[in-house]
């Protein structure tokens, strides 16, 4: 199923809203962060098949409200419009992301790494403790994002753990 193509169609109907005026509620953006967030640790790690329930949870959520939205809005051949293109998103297989760079100037080679951007939710000194408990380097960016990197073991249990704790943080 092509979950990433879901979540790129869904993102493009919020852009369009957006630019028709829509105000999208942030329940709405928040599933649709939720989403991308499971997508990424599924293509991470493709064995964990937990995360397809929670994943169709967050799209199926998304796209109710936003169909409820546009159906009040722009009516019924506005909605067949995006449910077509969303169906054909469904069905067209995983497209493969373009790898991010996997040179980084002055890590130690051989390591793995992640960057996580410094934000109210994921703050600076939480970031490096929790890197820390998983023995794992960081360092500081100058474009407001934090490299953390190590063996790729410890880096995939940090970037579960960071995930739960910004779902956490989203709740409040």
């Amino acid at each position: 199923m092509g979950y990433g193509e879901a979540w790129k169609v869904l993102a493009d109907l919020i852009t369009e809203l957006r630019k028709k005026g829509e105000i999208i509620p942030p329940h709405v953006m928040n599933d649709l962060r939720s989403a991308k967030t499971m997508i990424q640790i599924l293509k991470a790690d493709p064995t964990h098949l937990e995360n397809l329930p929670r994943i169709e949870t967050y799209l199926e959520s998304v796209e109710s409200s936003l169909v409820f939205m546009m159906q009040e809005k722009f009516g019924s051949s506005y909605v067949e419009q995006w449910i077509k293109k969303l169906e054909e998103a469904r069905r067209a297989p995983e497209e493969e992301e373009e790898a991010a760079p996997r040179f980084v100037p002055g890590l130690p080679r051989g390591k793995h790494w992640v960057r996580v951007q410094v934000s109210e939710d994921a703050q600076k000194n939480d970031i490096k403790r929790l890197a820390k408990e998983n023995k794992l380097s960081s360092k500081m960016q100058k474009n407001g994002y934090m490299l953390v990197y190590g063996d790729i073991e410890n880096v995939k249990l940090f970037v579960k753990k960071m995930a739960k704790k910004l779902q956490v943080e989203r709740k409040r």
